[in-house]
């Protein structure tokens, strides 16, 4: 922020002007403190399945019903699923720690040795996920690194009744020193 700005916005003091924004790796370490899911983004573009691991998925608007997610400029999937013009969100099982480890690598073949099927919306499908959302490209903003995928839902599968991955400060799940002791008095 400049000191023009500060001049500016009377909100805006001059020491607040001159505060440095958030290196990368302190936005990851304190972003990682925000539990998330964990997803697999997949599409079906000129004739083979792409797909890439993603946390940074939300519900938008249940009317008209729309999801959003985000995509790195760098990968490579999220430009083939963007031209497909449809994808999937397959939200992961707490056990599904090799699909996310599958997808969440730039390297390797992701769909190779993997049981999946095309949906009738045209995007791939994993087994044993706790929801599966069928959406069509509806709006793409970008936003810094990062493009942020609106897409309108066409169809929800909930195939699987499990506990779902979480993705916390680095790892998967909760590990039992980060949850909260009984002997915590809320009152």
């Amino acid at each position: 922020m400049s000191t023009q700005r500060a001049a500016e916005d009377p909100q805006v003091t001059a020491d607040d002007a001159r505060v440095a924004a958030p290196t990368p790796l302190e936005m990851r370490r304190a972003m990682g403190a925000f539990a998330s899911g964990v997803t697999v983004v997949t599409g079906f573009d000129d004739g083979e399945p792409v797909g890439f691991a993603c946390q940074s998925f939300a519900s938008v608007s249940l009317e008209p019903p729309l999801v959003l997610f985000c995509a790195d400029h760098r990968g490579r999937a999220w430009p083939r699923i963007r031209n497909a013009g449809r994808f999937c969100v397959n939200v992961l099982a707490e056990r599904q720690t090799d699909l996310c480890d599958r997808f969440g690598s730039r390297r390797g073949a992701k769909f190779e040795g993997l049981p999946w099927q095309l949906s009738r919306w045209g995007s791939p499908v994993l087994p044993g996920v706790l929801v599966r959302v069928h959406a069509e490209v509806h709006d793409v903003h970008a936003a810094g690194d990062h493009d942020v995928v609106i897409g309108r839902v066409l169809e929800l599968e909930t195939p699987v009744d499990a506990p779902p991955m979480v993705f916390f400060r680095g790892r998967f799940g909760l590990a039992p020193e980060l949850v909260m002791p009984d002997a915590w008095d809320w009152a």
